[in-house]
């Protein structure tokens, strides 16, 4: 069985993989990254792992997983099934890199576009041939709420997801119409233009806010929270059959 950590900035999300089935997922406080390892090797038959340590942990902690279980940490440097053409691959992000890899080995031949919707909104597009040609970088929704009330004087921290009217008609039906329908107009318009110049694109969805972005698009999207989980079990595989 295979292990796959992603770290975030707060949490930690592990899964446990037998080939292609996600067995148990897990999600947990990253100050507790090794004792709930601990505990998740001793419910499984782990042979290795692989992280995602978007958000560092210490080197120290980083020394305890390794002695625990067998551990790849993905860089730049990592073997991936696809030819990475970023102008600047060392400084692509380590969870971009898994998505990408998911992309390719889940969607082969394909076009796709991988839309990650978090703390970050994150573009990246891998074409028919497995070349990774780049993407791009904007504001997630909760960043965006937090911009307006830290450098206004009087708007207030909001953090829902519910869109019900296009014209606000308070201060906070304002925020909400401008924030959320920003972004869903910000990615149908990205979405837009990626079917303008490629064909048969396929479009792949995942991040926290999956749940309420893909209830916006009518095109057909693949909504998959755990999509970093897989693509870093492929990269696993990946690394098995090279």
């Amino acid at each position: 069985m295979n292990l796959t950590i992603d770290v975030g900035n707060t949490r930690v999300k592990s899964a446990v993989f037998e080939g292609d089935k996600l067995i148990n997922l897990y999600v947990f406080d990253k100050r507790k990254i090794i004792s709930e390892i601990r505990k998740i090797l001793k419910e499984h038959s782990i042979s290795q792992a692989i992280i995602s340590n978007v958000a560092s942990i210490s080197e120290k902690k980083m020394l305890q997983l390794h002695k625990l279980v067998d551990l790849e940490v993905v860089s730049s440097a990592t073997k991936v099934p696809f030819k990475n053409l970023y102008k600047t691959p060392h400084t692509l992000g380590v969870d971009r890199i898994a998505l990408v890899a998911g992309a390719v080995q889940q969607f082969p031949n394909k076009n796709v576009l991988v839309i990650d919707a978090g703390t970050c909104i994150t573009f990246d597009f891998v074409n028919s041939e497995a070349e990774y040609l780049g993407g791009a970088i904007s504001l997630g929704i909760k960043m965006r709420y937090k911009a307006l009330n830290k450098f206004t004087a009087n708007l207030p921290l909001l953090e829902t997801l519910e869109l019900e009217n296009l014209i606000g008609k308070n201060t906070k039906e304002s925020i909400i119409s401008g924030v959320l329908n920003g972004v869903v107009k910000e990615l149908q318009g990205i979405i837009d233009s990626y079917e303008q110049k490629f064909a048969n694109l396929t479009i792949v969805l995942t991040g926290g806010d999956t749940n309420f972005l893909s209830k916006q698009f009518k095109s057909s999207i693949f909504a998959n929270q755990n999509f970093l989980l897989q693509g870093l079990n492929e990269i696993l595989k990946f690394k098995e059959h090279k």
